[in-house]
């Protein structure tokens, strides 16, 4: 830095492109060359070169001598405005083609010569604008993702979280395959991937942030292994790849078009696992018979508590005249989950989010933790500011911790349900902040001023999703993981 003009902390960084155009600006009005004026200044001609491209830093002597040669100042020199419209324009290409996003396309970048036109250049920046633009829109802020998602669990709400066309399809499917009737086998699965021309080929070293990876031009559709072939799991992940391909996916073009394709694939996995028809026709006997309960759903057709919980807010409003509300929540009370048609009180951000937010400690959903047996469901009824509702829970865990899976409806509706003649019934006035959120009086009073908690921060909230035609997946990892496996 001995060469370079001394700074203090309160002298602004001289912007050495902007100070070269304006030496240059200078120079030229004088009609002087690089060499004749560095002949004036006591330096190379190719010294000046490197200074007027902003490539060196000079001397404060050497500034003064520029500015004595050229008739101006050292103050006019090496301020911040670009000499002229052309210098702006030379000044602004040359940053955004210092980018991130200029330097993702791999393409060289335009060097500036005298040949090169204003409008050239600007054409060149309103194409890096719009680069810029379309990357915010892709990039996902949390609140527009919960926007998105918000304005999406309203629409589904609106169709009974109904959607016939994917209900017909994978009903066609499934015949196709010769799947008449029980749980869906892994056999049947396979059969329904070679029916669109893909082999089902199971890995160890998927990239962690893909649940599959489908390969279009071999025709295989690769997952993880699993300690129980055939599982739930296994058999939701192939038909959800399978789904992508039915339904006509294409990269997803904002957030919002992702939590679609997602929702769309998800409803084609569960339509397989529970087909509409055999579904209706089991829900309808157990009401009949004033019996419906999650437990024999599932265990019907061989999926998991929380699928066969979902499935219902499918099927039970569009074809049983029956609204209720599905909640996963973790051992915290943050809801994970959420759909609802029954006018449960829920709470909710700013934005009408609803995931995220925490589930009053009156719900079962919270209540269920505390029971020292859990391999039963736990039966509540609720009273709430919008009525009382009744609801069935069921608690778990997974390797993010602790959850609980509650389906519930309105009292009117609770004798269809086995467990309706629980005596276990709290009373919930939450949003009101003194039902669960604040303490008593009387605690309040004993620690009030006498403790100071500290809280556990949720990074995920500081930062944007990921951008990107998939949001999460690390594409290089794709193609690396392909290129072990092709051929």
């Amino acid at each position: 830095m001995s060469s370079a003009t001394p700074r203090t902390a309160s002298t602004p960084r001289i912007e050495l492109k902007t100070l070269g155009h304006r030496i240059r600006h200078h120079r030229l009005a004088r009609d002087l060359t690089l060499d004749e004026l560095g002949e004036a200044v006591g330096v190379a001609g190719s010294q000046l070169s490197l200074i007027e491209n902003g490539k060196r830093e000079p001397k404060l002597t050497l500034l003064q001598a520029i500015a004595e040669a050229t008739s101006t100042t050292v103050t006019d020199l090496i301020s911040s405005e670009p000499p002229n419209r052309r210098a702006a324009l030379e000044i602004e290409l040359e940053r955004v083609q210092q980018s991130y996003s200029f330097l993702q396309l791999g393409i060289p970048p335009i060097k500036v010569t005298k040949g090169l036109t204003d409008d050239a250049i600007e054409t060149v920046l309103g194409l890096h604008a719009e680069l810029q633009r379309r990357d915010r829109e892709a990039n996902a802020t949390p609140e527009e993702a919960r926007r998105a998602n918000t304005e999406l669990r309203i629409r589904m709400r609106d169709r009974n979280n109904y959607l016939p066309d994917i209900e017909k399809l994978a009903e066609e499917q499934l015949a196709a395959a010769g799947h008449s009737r029980g749980a869906l086998t892994h056999r049947t699965v396979s059969l329904m991937a070679q029916q669109l021309g893909f082999e089902l080929i199971y890995v160890n070293d998927l990239p962690s942030s893909t649940r599959s990876i489908t390969d279009l031009e071999n025709g295989r559709i690769y997952l993880p292994p699993a300690s129980i072939p055939g599982g739930h799991g296994l058999r939701s992940m192939a038909l959800q790849a399978m789904a992508h391909r039915l339904l006509g996916h294409r990269p997803p073009t904002s957030y919002a078009d992702f939590l679609q394709q997602r929702l769309e694939i998800n409803y084609y996995a569960a339509c397989c696992l529970i087909p509409e028809t055999a579904g209706v026709a089991f829900l309808r006997d157990a009401k009949k018979e004033r019996n419906l309960a999650v437990e024999d759903f599932r265990d019907a057709f061989g999926v998991t508590h929380e699928a066969a919980s979902m499935r219902m807010t499918n099927l039970m409003t569009e074809h049983l005249d029956m609204r209720l509300h599905f909640l996963r929540v973790g051992s915290e009370g943050q809801i994970e989950r959420v759909y609802s048609n029954d006018g449960l009180p829920l709470p909710e951000d700013v934005t009408g989010a609803v995931e995220g937010q925490i589930v009053c400690r009156k719900f079962s959903a919270r209540t269920a933790f505390e029971r020292q047996n859990r391999t039963t469901e736990h039966y509540q009824y609720t009273d709430t500011p919008s009525g009382t509702f009744w609801s069935a829970t069921q608690t778990g865990s997974s390797d993010s911790g602790a959850f609980s899976i509650t389906v519930g409806v309105p009292f009117d509706d609770a004798r269809f349900w086995r467990g309706r003649e629980t005596q276990k019934r709290s009373h919930s006035t939450c949003p009101d902040e003194n039902c669960c959120r604040r303490p008593s009086p009387e605690v309040l009073a004993r620690w009030a001023g006498k403790a100071w908690p500290s809280a556990r921060v949720h990074t995920h909230i500081f930062s944007p999703l990921p951008r990107g035609n998939f949001p999460g997946v690390a594409e290089s990892d794709v193609f690396e993981f392909l290129e072990r496996h092709d051929g």
